[in-house]
């Protein structure tokens, strides 16, 4: 059968924090397309749960546990998917997290936290897959911002920080990894019905009202809306886009 521009067939993706939310959506959409598709978080029996779900469709998936912000368990958990699969093509770093308090009430421990998981695991990940994919002579990486990396929040100052940090250091790998034909992108979500949107509904008063008022696709965004995205940055399709910070929330970031 000839291959298309999104045809993912013999390719393996890797998805942190890919048992559920924007990062499972990812998942499915990638394994549509035919890749092989690893889920990573530290959840283990929602991570099998999403190996389950994934699996029933026909596709070749497994879990991995780690937690993406320490070194020795990205660097064992690399090492185990080249082992098992043989490649690695594509890269989503999804992991993430967030602590809704004002700066001046934020912890540093909870700083660090946020920090931790949400930029630091990317750069791990990122760096740790770089040898597989510069010598498959080329690969995908998808960093997950948000419209945080855009806008700033009174209740986000450690999740903000993070998000903007992403769309650099993803413009930054962009260009350093060029060479290699390594696309880097980031993919900004808006605002999207998953667990942590539904904490912070029930944290933020009027959130929910606010939200639907500037999004003029008049929605939450559903995790079955970053299928195609992933499927676009992951594929030969988007060869000639990197450095890209691609938002996908039904138009809220250009509402004035």
């Amino acid at each position: 059968m000839k291959s298309g521009p999104f045809d993912l067939r013999g390719k393996v993706a890797i998805v942190t924090g890919g048992n559920g939310g924007i990062g499972l959506g990812m998942a499915r959409g990638l394994a549509a397309a035919g890749a092989d598709i690893v889920i990573v978080g530290r959840n283990e029996a929602k991570s099998m749960a999403a190996v389950v779900d994934l699996t029933r469709g026909g596709t070749k998936a497994i879990s991995v546990v780690a937690d993406v912000a320490e070194e020795t368990a990205v660097t064992a958990m690399i090492a185990r998917i080249v082992g098992e699969l043989g490649r690695i093509d594509i890269l989503v770093n999804n992991a993430g997290i967030n602590i809704r308090k004002p700066p001046q009430a934020l912890e540093i421990a909870e700083w660090d936290s946020v920090i931790a998981t949400n930029l630091t695991s990317a750069f791990l990940c990122s760096r740790a897959v770089h040898p597989a994919m510069k010598d498959a002579r080329g690969g995908k990486i998808i960093n997950i911002g948000s419209m945080m990396s855009i806008f700033g929040a009174s209740f986000a100052p450690a999740y903000a920080a993070s998000k903007g940090g992403i769309v650099q250091f993803t413009r930054s790998c962009a260009v350093a990894w060029a060479a290699d034909n390594i696309q880097v992108n980031a993919v900004l979500p808006g605002w999207i019905d998953t667990d942590l949107t539904r904490r912070a509904r029930e944290e933020v008063a009027g959130l929910h009202d606010k939200v639907l008022a500037r999004t003029p696709a008049a929605r939450w965004g559903a995790s079955a809306d970053f299928a195609g995205v992933a499927v676009f940055l992951a594929s030969s399709a988007s060869d000639f886009v990197t450095g890209a910070a691609i938002p996908v929330d039904g138009g809220f970031s250009i509402m004035g």
